[in-house]
């Protein structure tokens, strides 16, 4: 083989000659006038439609500007309890909050009229379902380098906790994470031998992908860029390190992704700490039907997102050690609320402020409590500046948003402290336009009419299956031309009895099943990746089949976790469907497919032609095998087609 292709190389005499002569990329704004209140997002091509040139929308994607900000909130508390100030500029709190896996977690639904009339439905939790295709597609070069661009690093799957619901205040660590299923450490801690003698994994030593998406977009003027020097016995005789504020110059004119604004908190004032993000979402990676398309010229099309602006509530507790107003000892993170106007995934992420149990406890820094490591949360723990006695208890209430554009949506946040973001205001949707050279444009409009075949998804939920249950639920009673089933499991938020966990005064009212907010689904959780790539851990089924039209999709009913990964599961999307080793993609394992990832995925497209077009019910049987109760949350994909004439870009 290698020899064909020498001497193939050898006979090249110049190189492929020049399709197109020219591409330029078109910027346009949406519709919204940097508004976006309403959690919507429109853009419309009717600036593009008549334009000479032909539109690359395979290639093209959403510029979305999100703005971030984390504060504490000037909330009265029991005169028994003291209010301390937060101080992101003293005590750093760029690790504090990050976002979960895609920036395409921010588009909950997406709507595609062509000329008029709808040929994308509006499917909820529609970034479910991307986020299968994107893990089940995208292979680890990807990673490297897309990952970047499209805020996509995994969650390490074996490095979730749980924290149970329980009443009364927290006794150890664990509560440092959060609340039910928590995957937010992002300090990576090399596992040591010695710490435990039972197999945990990597539990809380460190979700690498989280900690690398921070990165992407945590850029600091006022962090250190290089050592300080020392002369070898700890004393400092250089500070040798200076800080990246050399490096900052045009950020706001470069629209780079950083940490724009630091406010201390001090008496009756919040303090604030905001992060301006410019995300890339590629229209691909939102709808197949961008995928599939062809060049065209003259289309008008109106895009509709909606969109999952978010804020969370919480608050961090600590006791003062055996000194006086020296030693603050870290207790909790505890999450009380989360908004979402549309129900959808929270995108937001607050970092665990737990260390790791084997760690020796140093002596107070400042006032704080301080292992050697420490997760980016442990920020959160500031000083105050009033006296208590040992034993005296500390509470720091904070608010965290992500909204789209350059203002915070949030009403509940202190206004006085909070800057609009410098960077880009407005969604914009970048497309690039090709002139065609006029010899190969006449052979590609030889047959202007081009036929776009392309999927679709609906979406449905089956609610609180109880544990080692079975269930036979109908999801359809007819959908023609389906082409998959997938199903993702979570820890039923509807479930479980509920628990009043009372910690430092505050009541906050959890799920035994889920150790989360009651009522509240895990989705929503700032603690858990759930519905951005994992679903919940350890969530299997068993007995499993998907019935189309009453006929078994699965020949021999699915009992095993080993079946479902090799002859469903493995190489769906994949390059050559994984049959080709040393050619393939998709980011799931085994592993992770046992630990967090519990995609239960059936190809159902196999048939004669002649039956795609008639519509037929979709039924799943299975028994929950997983020590909770779950709910289901399933999609159904199925083909849709239409012919558009290139040259007009109407419908024929």
């Amino acid at each position: 083989m290698c020899d064909k292709l020498v001497f193939d190389l050898s006979q090249e005499i110049e190189g492929s000659p020049n399709v197109f002569i020219r591409k330029d990329w078109i910027n346009i704004l949406d519709n919204q006038n940097q508004n976006y209140n309403n959690n919507q997002s429109v853009v419309d091509t009717s600036q593009l439609s008549n334009s000479n040139k032909y539109m690359s929308y395979r290639e093209s994607y959403f510029s979305i500007p999100l703005t971030m900000t984390l504060q504490s909130t000037a909330s009265a508390v029991s005169a028994a309890i003291t209010q301390p100030f937060f101080s992101p500029q003293t005590k750093s709190a760029d690790y504090a909050v990050g976002l979960k896996n895609w920036f395409g977690q921010i588009i909950h639904s997406f709507t595609l009229d062509y000329n008029g009339t709808t040929i994308c439905q509006q499917t909820p939790y529609i970034n479910m379902w991307n986020s299968f295709k994107l893990a089940t597609s995208l292979s680890l070069d990807d990673i490297n380098t897309q990952g970047a661009t499209i805020g996509f690093y995994p969650d390490d799957a074996t490095s979730f906790q749980f924290v149970p619901a329980v009443a009364g205040a927290p006794a150890s660590k664990p509560f440092l994470c959060g609340q039910g299923v928590c995957n937010n450490t992002n300090t990576i801690v090399p596992q040591t031998a010695g710490v435990t003698t039972l197999n945990t994994f990597d539990s809380g030593l460190g979700n690498n992908g989280f900690l690398r998406r921070q990165q992407l977009i945590n850029f600091d003027t006022g962090g250190l860029v290089g050592p300080a020097a020392t002369d070898g016995y700890g004393t400092l005789i250089d500070s040798g390190a200076f800080n990246a504020t050399g490096f900052s110059a045009g950020l706001n004119d470069l629209w780079k992704s950083y940490i724009y604004n630091k406010v201390n908190g001090a008496a009756a004032t919040a303090g604030t700490v905001q992060t301006a993000i410019v995300a890339t979402v590629y229209l691909k990676h939102v709808h197949s039907f961008f995928n599939m398309c062809p060049l065209l010229k003259g289309v008008f099309m109106k895009m509709t997102l909606n969109l999952n602006n978010t804020s969370t509530q919480f608050y961090t507790t600590s006791t003062v050690a055996a000194v006086a107003n020296s030693l603050y000892v870290p207790e909790a993170i505890v999450c009380t609320g989360v908004q979402n106007a549309i129900g959808g995934v929270n995108p937001l992420m607050i970092a665990s402020a737990g260390y790791p149990a084997y760690t020796t406890p140093a002596a107070a820094v400042g006032a704080v409590y301080a292992p050697p490591l420490v997760n980016g949360g442990f920020g959160l723990f500031t000083n105050t500046n009033s006296t208590l006695a040992a034993g005296g208890t500390v509470r720091w209430t904070f608010r965290t948003n992500l909204s789209v554009g350059a203002r915070v949506l949030d009403a509940g946040m202190v206004t006085a402290q909070i800057v609009e973001a410098p960077l880009s205001k407005s969604v914009y949707l970048y497309i690039p336009a090709y002139t065609f050279n006029p010899t190969f444009e006449q052979a590609f409009l030889s047959s202007p009419v081009k036929q776009i075949k392309y999927t679709d998804v609906y979406q449905y939920q089956v609610l609180n299956i109880p544990a080692n249950n079975q269930f036979n639920n109908l999801l359809t009673n007819g959908i023609a031309n389906v082409k998959s089933v997938l199903i993702l499991p979570f820890y039923a938020s509807g479930s479980g009895s509920q628990v009043t966990n009372t910690i430092d005064t505050i009541i906050t009212q959890l799920n035994s099943n889920t150790g989360f907010l009651q009522g509240t689904p895990v989705f929503q959780s700032p603690f858990d990746p759930a519905g951005t790539g994992p679903t919940s851990p350890l969530c299997h089924l068993s007995n499993f089949n998907v019935q189309v039209s009453g006929q078994n999709a699965i020949y021999n009913t699915q009992k095993y976790n080993f079946e479902q990964f090799n002859n469903q599961l493995y190489g769906q999307n994949a390059v050559n469907g994984g049959c080709t080793d040393g050619l393939t993609s998709g980011l799931i394992d085994r592993q992770k497919f046992d630990m967090e990832y519990s995609y239960y995925y059936v190809n159902v497209e196999r048939m004669l032609p002649v039956e795609a077009s008639v519509p037929k019910s979709i039924q799943i049987i299975g028994t929950n095998k997983s020590a909770k109760a779950v709910d289901l949350y399933c999609f159904i994909e199925y083909g849709s087609e239409i012919s558009i004439d290139c040259l007009t870009g109407a419908r024929v």
